[in-house]
């Protein structure tokens, strides 16, 4: 189990860091755009758009920070601990958000991205590529999810049937194979609570960069202050289901808060790099368009799919909720907010 954990605590976060650090030289290394453009009939102005941009990285990273902790602090305010029904209504609302977002923000960018004129006809406009990535993705995420967690399963039942012992007196095979189930049991739903939320991260962060060098290379200010608010809410709202699924992980601190942070800094480091590669990055250049499509796809199979069949089906679906009519009905009134909210950002993001 250490050892699992280790590797998926290590190589998640490099795998994350990588990318986040080769996209844009990728991108970049295939775009020759002219310094002076309008941006969609915009003034552009480079000092005041990077005004906006370092307001941008201060209250994205204070939103992310915000919507990321407080579901943490369940060890401080007891109201918040994931035992309580209060911390299912927020987990239902952030599970809508991350809904919405799979949905109406991630999936429809990169149908756009993989259906542009600015492609070639052969083969990206003969082949539904969106749907076909966005459904390896989240295939992908189901067998990662059930695989590891049925090693761990098998793992542990091993365990206990070698350690059993059919002469001990003192504790009756009856009793020992039914107290061995139960620590199964609850352990393998820690290692799936750490699975979803290392697999979320990762679904998260993914868009998360893109949507951050989107608005760092933008110059046009009048395009960067809408932005500033509907993805500060954004990442507030990410960060509620994140910080949620952390806080079920029963992680050690130390990792919780690694995973935290990293999510809180993807948005302000994607800002960042958007800054660093302004002139040379072109939005519709086809290496652009192309890397940019098949990480969004990706990452709306792994929102979508976890949104529902982690998130809401584990949750809506179990005796707590079934047996609670007042804890179901505002775990629904939750939910369709959240995904109400998060839509209603599309207006402007």
């Amino acid at each position: 189990m250490a050892m699992m954990n280790f590797k998926l605590q290590c190589l998640l976060p490099a795998f994350l860091l990588l990318s986040i650090l080769v996209t844009p030289s990728i991108i970049a290394a295939a775009c020759q755009c002219p310094e002076e453009q309008e941006e969609d009939g915009g003034v552009r102005n480079k000092t005041l758009a990077l005004k906006y941009k370092i307001i941008a990285i201060a209250t994205i990273l204070l939103a992310g920070i915000l919507g990321t902790f407080v579901p943490l602090l369940g060890k401080v305010f007891p109201a918040l601990s994931p035992d309580k029904d209060i911390f299912f209504v927020v987990k239902a609302f952030a599970a809508g958000v991350i809904l919405a977002t799979g949905f109406i923000h991630v999936l429809p960018d990169a149908y756009e991205n993989l259906t542009s004129p600015k492609l070639k006809q052969n083969p990206w406009a003969k082949f539904p590529f969106t749907g076909l990535v966005s459904m390896v993705a989240a295939i992908a995420t189901l067998m990662v999810d059930a695989g590891a967690s049925s090693y761990y399963t098998r793992l542990h039942l091993h365990k206990a049937q070698s350690e059993s012992n059919p002469d001990e007196e003192t504790h009756p095979v009856g009793h020992h194979a039914h107290a061995s189930a139960e620590f199964v049991g609850s352990s393998t739903e820690i290692l799936r609570h750490r699975v979803i939320s290392q697999v979320l991260e990762l679904g998260v962060v993914v868009h998360s960069v893109i949507i951050g060098i989107g608005m760092g290379v933008s110059e046009t200010p009048s395009t960067i202050k809408p932005l500033v608010a509907a993805i500060t809410f954004h990442q507030l709202f990410e960060g509620m289901g994140l910080g949620g699924c952390i806080a079920q992980a029963k992680l050690r601190t130390r990792a919780a808060v690694i995973m935290a942070v990293f999510f809180c800094l993807t948005t302000p480091i994607g800002i960042a790099i958007g800054i660093g590669v302004t002139n040379s990055y072109d939005q519709d250049s086809p290496t652009a368009l192309i890397v940019e499509g098949i990480l969004n796809a990706a990452s709306s199979g792994i929102l979508i799919y976890m949104a529902l069949v982690d998130l809401l089906a584990a949750d809506f679906m179990s005796l707590r909720m079934q047996s609670n009519a007042k804890l179901q009905f505002f775990a629904n009134v939750a939910l369709i907010l959240g995904a109400a909210l998060m839509s209603l950002l599309a207006i402007w993001a």
